[in-house]
Protein backbone atom coordinates (compact mmCIF):
# COMPACT_ATOMS: atom_id res chain seq x y z
CA UNK A 1 0.00 0.00 0.00
CA UNK A 2 1.25 3.47 -0.89
CA UNK A 3 0.99 6.69 1.18
CA UNK A 4 2.72 10.07 1.21
CA UNK A 5 2.96 13.25 3.29
CA UNK A 6 4.73 16.58 2.85
CA UNK A 7 7.78 17.81 4.73
CA UNK A 8 10.47 20.42 4.02
CA UNK A 9 14.24 20.57 3.58
CA UNK A 10 16.15 23.76 4.35
CA UNK A 11 19.17 24.71 2.26
CA UNK A 12 20.61 28.01 3.43
CA UNK A 13 17.57 30.31 3.53
CA UNK A 14 15.59 28.36 0.92
CA UNK A 15 12.85 25.92 1.92
CA UNK A 16 12.27 23.03 -0.49
CA UNK A 17 9.03 21.08 -0.40
CA UNK A 18 9.75 17.37 0.14
CA UNK A 19 7.26 14.56 -0.47
CA UNK A 20 7.84 11.62 1.87
CA UNK A 21 6.51 8.50 0.12
CA UNK A 22 6.19 5.08 1.74
CA UNK A 23 5.24 1.72 0.32
CA UNK A 24 4.64 -1.55 2.19
CA UNK A 25 4.61 -4.58 -0.09
CA UNK A 26 5.21 -8.31 0.04
CA UNK A 27 8.77 -9.54 0.14
CA UNK A 28 11.61 -10.16 2.54
CA UNK A 29 11.36 -7.92 5.64
CA UNK A 30 13.50 -4.83 5.05
CA UNK A 31 13.50 -1.05 5.46
CA UNK A 32 15.01 0.88 2.56
CA UNK A 33 15.32 4.66 2.21
CA UNK A 34 16.09 6.36 -1.11
CA UNK A 35 16.06 9.95 -2.33
CA UNK A 36 19.52 11.25 -1.31
CA UNK A 37 19.09 11.07 2.49
CA UNK A 38 21.96 12.02 4.80
CA UNK A 39 23.23 9.80 7.60
CA UNK A 40 20.93 11.56 10.08
CA UNK A 41 17.91 10.85 7.92
CA UNK A 42 18.90 7.21 7.35
CA UNK A 43 19.07 6.70 11.12
CA UNK A 44 15.39 7.68 11.31
CA UNK A 45 14.30 4.18 10.31
CA UNK A 46 15.74 2.74 13.54
CA UNK A 47 14.25 5.51 15.65
CA UNK A 48 10.83 5.16 14.04
CA UNK A 49 10.74 1.36 14.25
CA UNK A 50 11.75 1.37 17.94
CA UNK A 51 9.35 4.18 18.83
CA UNK A 52 6.43 2.39 17.19
CA UNK A 53 7.31 -0.84 19.02
CA UNK A 54 7.46 0.96 22.38
CA UNK A 55 4.01 2.43 21.71
CA UNK A 56 2.41 -0.93 20.96
CA UNK A 57 2.43 -0.58 17.17
CA UNK A 58 4.10 -3.43 15.29
CA UNK A 59 5.07 -2.97 11.67
CA UNK A 60 4.20 -5.90 9.40
CA UNK A 61 7.12 -8.19 8.40
CA UNK A 62 7.13 -6.89 4.83
CA UNK A 63 9.31 -4.87 2.52
CA UNK A 64 9.14 -1.15 3.44
CA UNK A 65 10.46 1.39 0.93
CA UNK A 66 10.62 5.12 1.65
CA UNK A 67 11.37 7.73 -1.01
CA UNK A 68 12.16 11.40 -0.36
CA UNK A 69 11.25 13.31 -3.50
CA UNK A 70 12.70 15.18 -5.29
CA UNK A 71 15.79 13.00 -5.25
CA UNK A 72 18.24 15.69 -6.41
CA UNK A 73 18.00 17.65 -3.11
CA UNK A 74 20.02 16.37 -0.15
CA UNK A 75 17.92 15.83 2.97
CA UNK A 76 19.52 16.57 6.33
CA UNK A 77 18.42 16.80 9.96
CA UNK A 78 16.13 14.86 12.26
CA UNK A 79 12.96 16.68 11.21
CA UNK A 80 12.00 13.89 8.80
CA UNK A 81 11.28 11.42 11.64
CA UNK A 82 7.65 12.48 12.09
CA UNK A 83 6.61 12.50 8.40
CA UNK A 84 8.44 9.21 7.92
CA UNK A 85 6.51 7.60 10.77
CA UNK A 86 3.19 8.98 9.49
CA UNK A 87 3.80 7.79 5.93
CA UNK A 88 4.81 4.29 7.09
CA UNK A 89 1.76 4.06 9.38
CA UNK A 90 -0.53 5.06 6.52
CA UNK A 91 1.13 2.56 4.16
CA UNK A 92 0.73 -0.15 6.82
CA UNK A 93 -2.99 0.61 7.24
CA UNK A 94 -2.87 2.20 10.71
CA UNK A 95 -3.77 5.59 9.21
CA UNK A 96 -5.69 6.39 6.07
CA UNK A 97 -3.71 7.68 3.10
CA UNK A 98 -6.38 10.33 2.50
CA UNK A 99 -5.86 11.73 6.00
CA UNK A 100 -2.29 12.70 5.08
CA UNK A 101 -3.30 14.42 1.86
CA UNK A 102 -1.95 18.00 1.61
CA UNK A 103 -0.51 17.87 5.15
CA UNK A 104 2.99 19.00 6.17
CA UNK A 105 4.89 17.48 9.12
CA UNK A 106 8.26 17.95 10.83
CA UNK A 107 9.68 16.68 14.10
CA UNK A 108 12.21 14.39 15.74
CA UNK A 109 11.02 11.18 17.42
CA UNK A 110 12.61 9.67 20.51
CA UNK A 111 12.80 5.95 21.18
CA UNK A 112 9.90 6.22 23.64
CA UNK A 113 7.66 7.93 21.07
CA UNK A 114 8.09 11.50 22.31
CA UNK A 115 8.36 14.16 19.62
CA UNK A 116 11.16 16.69 20.13
CA UNK A 117 11.53 20.19 18.75
CA UNK A 118 13.53 20.90 15.60
CA UNK A 119 14.91 24.10 14.09
CA UNK A 120 13.48 25.89 11.07
CA UNK A 121 9.78 25.45 11.86
CA UNK A 122 8.81 29.04 10.99
CA UNK A 123 10.02 28.98 7.36
CA UNK A 124 8.39 25.55 6.97
CA UNK A 125 5.03 26.96 8.11
CA UNK A 126 5.41 29.88 5.71
CA UNK A 127 6.11 27.45 2.85
CA UNK A 128 3.12 25.33 3.86
CA UNK A 129 0.92 28.43 3.67
CA UNK A 130 2.27 29.19 0.20
CA UNK A 131 1.48 25.60 -0.87
CA UNK A 132 -2.03 25.90 0.64
CA UNK A 133 -1.66 22.86 2.89
CA UNK A 134 -4.68 21.88 4.98
CA UNK A 135 -2.74 21.93 8.27
CA UNK A 136 0.69 21.30 9.72
CA UNK A 137 1.80 18.90 12.45
CA UNK A 138 4.80 20.07 14.50
CA UNK A 139 6.30 19.24 17.91
CA UNK A 140 4.46 20.87 20.78
CA UNK A 141 7.63 22.68 21.86
CA UNK A 142 7.65 24.47 18.48
CA UNK A 143 4.00 25.52 18.70
CA UNK A 144 4.69 29.10 19.86
CA UNK A 145 7.01 29.62 16.94
CA UNK A 146 4.53 28.09 14.49
CA UNK A 147 1.69 30.32 15.73
CA UNK A 148 3.57 33.42 14.56
CA UNK A 149 1.78 32.74 11.25
CA UNK A 150 -1.86 33.30 12.26
CA UNK A 151 -3.60 32.21 9.03
CA UNK A 152 -2.25 28.65 9.03
CA UNK A 153 -3.72 25.81 11.09
CA UNK A 154 -1.01 24.14 13.16
CA UNK A 155 -1.35 21.07 15.40
CA UNK A 156 1.21 20.56 18.14
CA UNK A 157 1.81 16.98 19.26
CA UNK A 158 3.94 15.66 22.10
CA UNK A 159 4.09 11.96 21.16
CA UNK A 160 3.11 9.47 18.49
CA UNK A 161 -0.26 8.64 20.04
CA UNK A 162 -1.31 12.30 19.82
CA UNK A 163 -0.13 12.45 16.20
CA UNK A 164 -2.26 9.43 15.28
CA UNK A 165 -5.27 10.81 17.16
CA UNK A 166 -5.20 14.32 15.72
CA UNK A 167 -4.34 13.29 12.17
CA UNK A 168 -7.34 10.96 12.22
CA UNK A 169 -9.59 13.75 13.54
CA UNK A 170 -7.93 17.17 13.07
CA UNK A 171 -11.12 19.03 14.05
CA UNK A 172 -10.88 17.57 17.56
CA UNK A 173 -7.65 19.47 18.26
CA UNK A 174 -8.41 22.02 20.99
CA UNK A 175 -5.07 22.26 22.77
CA UNK A 176 -4.30 25.79 23.90
CA UNK A 177 -0.87 27.37 23.63
CA UNK A 178 0.80 28.56 26.80
CA UNK A 179 1.67 32.15 26.08
CA UNK A 180 3.91 32.63 29.09
CA UNK A 181 5.74 35.87 29.82
CA UNK A 182 7.30 37.79 27.02
CA UNK A 183 10.98 38.48 27.52
CA UNK A 184 11.80 42.20 27.54
CA UNK A 185 14.32 41.85 24.67
CA UNK A 186 15.98 45.16 25.47
CA UNK A 187 19.44 46.24 24.46
CA UNK A 188 21.91 45.93 27.31
CA UNK A 189 23.77 49.03 26.09
CA UNK A 190 22.46 52.51 25.33
CA UNK A 191 23.62 55.15 22.87
CA UNK A 192 23.41 57.84 25.58
CA UNK A 193 26.26 56.13 27.44
CA UNK A 194 28.78 57.46 24.89
CA UNK A 195 30.77 60.42 26.24
CA UNK A 196 32.51 62.64 23.76
CA UNK A 197 32.87 61.65 20.10
CA UNK A 198 30.38 64.36 19.15
CA UNK A 199 31.23 64.39 15.44
CA UNK A 200 31.04 60.60 15.21
CA UNK A 201 27.74 60.49 17.09
CA UNK A 202 26.35 63.06 14.69
CA UNK A 203 27.50 60.99 11.70
CA UNK A 204 25.92 57.87 13.21
CA UNK A 205 22.60 59.67 13.75
CA UNK A 206 22.56 60.84 10.13
CA UNK A 207 23.43 57.36 8.84
CA UNK A 208 20.73 55.73 10.97
CA UNK A 209 18.10 58.27 9.93
CA UNK A 210 18.53 57.39 6.26
CA UNK A 211 19.61 53.75 6.71
CA UNK A 212 22.98 54.54 5.10
CA UNK A 213 26.19 52.55 5.34
CA UNK A 214 28.85 53.86 7.69
CA UNK A 215 32.64 53.39 7.67
CA UNK A 216 34.49 54.20 10.89
CA UNK A 217 38.26 54.65 10.63
CA UNK A 218 40.51 54.78 13.65
CA UNK A 219 43.15 53.00 15.71
CA UNK A 220 42.25 50.13 18.03
CA UNK A 221 40.59 51.40 21.20
CA UNK A 222 39.14 54.54 19.63
CA UNK A 223 35.58 53.34 20.26
CA UNK A 224 34.46 52.06 16.86
CA UNK A 225 33.02 48.78 18.17
CA UNK A 226 31.59 50.46 21.27
CA UNK A 227 29.58 52.89 19.17
CA UNK A 228 28.57 50.27 16.60
CA UNK A 229 27.27 48.06 19.40
CA UNK A 230 24.93 50.86 20.50
CA UNK A 231 23.58 51.74 17.05
CA UNK A 232 20.55 49.33 17.24
CA UNK A 233 19.29 51.30 20.26
CA UNK A 234 18.60 54.41 18.15
CA UNK A 235 17.28 52.61 15.07
CA UNK A 236 13.51 52.46 14.43
CA UNK A 237 11.56 49.57 15.86
CA UNK A 238 11.19 46.49 13.71
CA UNK A 239 8.05 46.19 11.64
CA UNK A 240 6.10 42.92 11.62
CA UNK A 241 7.60 41.91 8.27
CA UNK A 242 11.15 42.72 9.40
CA UNK A 243 10.61 40.84 12.67
CA UNK A 244 9.42 37.74 10.82
CA UNK A 245 12.38 37.95 8.44
CA UNK A 246 14.83 38.05 11.33
CA UNK A 247 12.94 35.35 13.24
CA UNK A 248 13.12 33.09 10.20
CA UNK A 249 16.91 33.45 10.10
CA UNK A 250 17.25 32.72 13.81
CA UNK A 251 14.82 29.80 13.51
CA UNK A 252 16.96 28.13 10.85
CA UNK A 253 20.07 28.72 12.96
CA UNK A 254 18.36 27.27 16.06
CA UNK A 255 18.89 30.47 18.08
CA UNK A 256 15.28 31.35 18.95
CA UNK A 257 14.38 31.66 22.67
CA UNK A 258 11.82 29.12 23.79
CA UNK A 259 9.62 31.49 25.80
CA UNK A 260 9.29 34.32 23.28
CA UNK A 261 10.34 33.22 19.78
CA UNK A 262 9.59 36.50 17.96
CA UNK A 263 12.65 38.71 17.49
CA UNK A 264 11.64 42.32 18.27
CA UNK A 265 14.99 44.10 18.57
CA UNK A 266 17.59 44.72 15.92
CA UNK A 267 20.61 42.42 16.31
CA UNK A 268 24.28 43.33 16.38
CA UNK A 269 26.90 41.10 14.79
CA UNK A 270 30.64 41.58 15.25
CA UNK A 271 32.69 39.33 12.95
CA UNK A 272 36.45 39.29 13.44
CA UNK A 273 38.44 41.59 11.18
CA UNK A 274 40.55 38.67 9.88
CA UNK A 275 37.60 36.53 8.75
CA UNK A 276 37.25 35.57 5.12
CA UNK A 277 34.42 36.59 2.82
CA UNK A 278 32.82 33.15 3.24
CA UNK A 279 32.95 33.40 7.03
CA UNK A 280 31.57 36.95 6.92
CA UNK A 281 28.49 35.77 5.01
CA UNK A 282 28.12 32.58 7.07
CA UNK A 283 29.79 30.30 4.57
CA UNK A 284 29.97 26.56 4.30
CA UNK A 285 28.26 23.95 2.17
CA UNK A 286 24.95 24.65 3.89
CA UNK A 287 25.27 28.06 5.65
CA UNK A 288 23.00 28.46 8.63
CA UNK A 289 24.50 30.72 11.28
CA UNK A 290 24.06 34.43 10.55
CA UNK A 291 27.24 36.51 10.49
CA UNK A 292 25.98 39.88 9.29
CA UNK A 293 22.34 40.78 9.86
CA UNK A 294 20.27 42.54 7.18
CA UNK A 295 18.05 44.33 9.73
CA UNK A 296 20.56 45.33 12.42
CA UNK A 297 24.04 46.67 12.96
CA UNK A 298 27.19 44.84 11.88
CA UNK A 299 30.75 45.81 12.69
CA UNK A 300 32.65 44.59 9.66
CA UNK A 301 36.17 45.30 8.60
CA UNK A 302 37.47 48.80 9.27
CA UNK A 303 40.40 50.43 7.52
CA UNK A 304 42.62 50.15 10.58
CA UNK A 305 41.75 46.47 11.02
CA UNK A 306 42.58 45.75 7.40
CA UNK A 307 46.01 47.31 7.86
CA UNK A 308 46.67 44.76 10.59
CA UNK A 309 45.68 42.00 8.17
CA UNK A 310 48.02 43.48 5.57
CA UNK A 311 51.01 43.11 7.85
CA UNK A 312 50.19 39.46 8.43
CA UNK A 313 49.24 38.36 4.91
CA UNK A 314 51.32 40.77 2.84
CA UNK A 315 48.29 41.73 0.73
CA UNK A 316 47.84 45.37 -0.28
CA UNK A 317 44.55 47.13 0.54
CA UNK A 318 45.01 50.83 -0.31
CA UNK A 319 42.77 53.37 1.44
CA UNK A 320 40.12 55.32 -0.47
CA UNK A 321 41.52 57.93 -2.92
CA UNK A 322 40.03 60.81 -0.92
CA UNK A 323 41.48 59.60 2.39
CA UNK A 324 43.63 62.10 4.27
CA UNK A 325 45.51 61.12 7.43
CA UNK A 326 44.55 63.02 10.58
CA UNK A 327 46.70 65.86 11.79
CA UNK A 328 49.47 64.79 14.16
CA UNK A 329 49.86 66.33 17.63
CA UNK A 330 52.41 69.16 17.98
CA UNK A 331 55.95 67.92 18.04
CA UNK A 332 55.28 64.76 16.03
CA UNK A 333 55.87 64.27 12.28
CA UNK A 334 52.80 64.00 10.13
CA UNK A 335 51.93 60.88 8.21
CA UNK A 336 53.02 60.95 4.56
CA UNK A 337 50.41 62.01 2.06
CA UNK A 338 50.01 60.94 -1.54
CA UNK A 339 53.30 59.87 -3.06
CA UNK A 340 52.43 61.04 -6.55
CA UNK A 341 49.62 62.07 -8.87
CA UNK A 342 46.88 59.46 -9.03
CA UNK A 343 48.46 57.31 -6.32
CA UNK A 344 46.57 57.02 -2.99
CA UNK A 345 48.35 57.83 0.24
CA UNK A 346 49.68 55.16 2.53
CA UNK A 347 48.58 54.46 6.11
CA UNK A 348 51.13 53.86 8.82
Amino acid sequence: MFASVFSAAISGMEVHLIKVEADVSDGLPSFTMVGLPSTQVKEAQDRVRTALKNNGIALPPKRITVNLAPADIRKEGAGFDLPLAAAVLAAAGVLSAEQLGNVMMAGEIGLNGEIHAVSGILPMIIRAREEKCRFCVVPYDNLKEAHLIPDMKVIGVADLQEMIRYVSAPDSYKKAVETGKKSPQENSVDFCEIHGQESLKRAVEIAVSGFHNLLMIGPPGAGKTMIARRIPGIMPELTVEEGLELTKIYSIAGLLPAEDPLIRIRPFRSPHHTCSAQALAGGGRNPRRPRCSPRGSSRCRTLCSRRKANRRTGREYPPPPDYRPPAAPPGQPTAPGPAGPGRPGTCR
